[in-house]
């Protein structure tokens, strides 16, 4: 049991030094501003981006499950994606 815990211990300690949750830290600075956030394009995306991003996961990700199911493909015209490309090198 004392082993169990010392490895889940020095995991955790190696996981939490690691490069990559460094980056995600929230301790890590934004990046220095210059004139390309305020470009009324960038602005514009600013406010679009989460709408999108929403839309992506609450609306299109769902709707793919459903007309890919095995069962509804043939009715929704759905082909895997695998399918499609190796169509276009035949």
């Amino acid at each position: 049991m004392k082993k169990m815990v010392v490895a889940l211990l020095f995991g955790f300690a190696i996981a939490m030094a690691s490069p990559v949750h460094a980056e995600m830290s929230p301790t890590t600075e934004p990046d220095e501003y210059d004139d390309m956030q305020s470009h009324p394009l960038r602005i514009a995306a600013y406010f679009a981006h989460p709408i999108g991003f929403t839309l992506e996961w609450l609306v299109f990700r769902p709707f793919h499950m459903l007309v890919s199911q095995p069962t509804l493909a043939p009715f929704f015209g759905h082909t895997p994606h695998s399918d499609e490309a190796s169509a276009l090198y035949r």
